[in-house]
């Protein structure tokens, strides 16, 4: 893991107790803990995109947005981004007390209609959703694929020796150790990307469980919030299991499982296998694109997207002309110079074919019906 990867990872954390240090003193729920306290600055400043802007959501995203921000404070634009989840940030978005919103799924078109204008939705980068573990004696070489792997989220699956996980491990010495899961406890793209991969391959997940979404009701294991959370827990706890955007595998030093994919293939998360799973999808004209169980052979298949999103005419939302003008800017940069960062975050940039479009889709952008300039 690159140091500054590290050094981003840590700044979100800690642009996170920053935010909800200065926020509101209600804690009633998440996202209005996090909605009040990222409206606070919002923007301030002039319309040449300086000032402050504010954002909430994906934790899977956060390392590139606040390395995106510590690169723009040198021209003016102060970027306070709040990680609590993609949940959180739509719904911050969609009262308008946010200036963007961080998700791994794009917007329902449920989620559009309780918004207070229509949005345009930026996919900025993909990143391997990794299946971590905590196991003495088992430090690398694993294999999973996505039925074992949802039974043992389905708790059917309780031992590390189990014959389901064995049969796909010969050579390997497993113990007896009792499996313990680890699952997010608050609405997370995450979630609904890694219960996205579960359903494409276990039936049984689909009617126990329920469709793919940012909340699943969990027949077994313990929740904590956001990526950090269930990385804690699974370091915390021998003989867990967990799902966690690979920043944080790699911040706690896990192994993590080689997953097999569409082609049959045992694929470890990498930025290399991650950028394969963005190679010849499909761009539908909103830029809505998904990567979770990719058909490329080389492709890591629990590898997720993530957008960054924003209502069209920000100012009819509710916003000012310069928050308006901070927030392209911000998307300008990311579609531009910051795509480089996202490689040294070790996540994958977009391919050009889907890079071109969420450029040009940028000039749509207003404020009271004019382009934001």
């Amino acid at each position: 893991m690159s140091t500054r990867r590290i050094g981003a990872l840590a700044l979100s954390l800690a642009a996170a107790l920053v935010v909800a240090a200065c926020g509101s003193s209600s804690s009633k729920s998440t996202s209005s803990s996090a909605t009040s306290s990222a409206a606070a600055g919002s923007g301030s400043g002039s319309s040449s995109g300086k000032g402050t802007i504010n954002g909430a959501g994906s934790t899977f995203a956060a390392p590139i947005y606040n390395q995106w921000g510590q690169n723009l404070s040198s021209q003016g634009l102060t970027v306070n981004y709040n990680p609590l989840g993609s949940g959180a940030g739509i719904a911050g978005l969609q009262s308008a007390t946010v200036d963007f919103a961080g998700s791994d799924p794009p917007m329902k078109s449920t989620e559009v209609k309780a918004a207070k204008g229509p949005v345009l939705q930026f996919p900025i980068a993909f990143g391997a959703i990794t299946v971590s573990y905590n196991l003495s004696g088992v430090k690398a070489g694993l294999k999973l694929d996505g039925k074992t792997i949802a039974d043992i989220f389905l708790g059917k699956v309780k031992k590390w020796n189990d014959p389901e996980i064995a049969s796909l491990n010969s050579g390997v010495k497993l113990p007896s150790t009792s499996i313990t899961v680890v699952h997010r406890s608050d609405s997370s793209g995450t979630t609904q990307g890694f219960t996205t991969f579960l359903a494409a391959y276990s039936p049984e997940w689909v009617s126990t469980v329920g469709k793919p979404a940012k909340t699943a009701k969990w027949p077994t294991g313990t929740g904590a919030p956001k990526n950090a959370g269930v990385a804690s827990a699974v370091k915390q706890t021998p003989g867990a299991i967990g799902y966690v955007e690979q920043a944080y595998a790699l911040q706690n030093g896990f192994t993590y499982a080689a997953v097999k994919n569409k082609s049959g293939t045992f694929v470890l998360p990498t930025l290399q296998a991650a950028s394969a799973a963005a190679e010849g999808i499909k761009i539908p004209s909103d830029l809505t694109v998904t990567t979770i169980n990719s058909p490329n052979a080389a492709a890591y298949p629990i590898t997720s997207q993530t957008f960054l999103i924003a209502y069209k005419d920000m100012c009819k939302a509710g916003r000012s002309q310069s928050a308006a003008a901070g927030v392209k800017k911000f998307i300008n940069y990311g579609l531009g110079p910051g795509q480089k960062v996202e490689e040294s975050l070790d996540f994958a940039p977009l391919p050009s074919s889907l890079l071109s479009k969420a450029q040009a889709q940028v000039n749509q952008l207003e404020c009271n019906g004019s382009p934001v300039s």
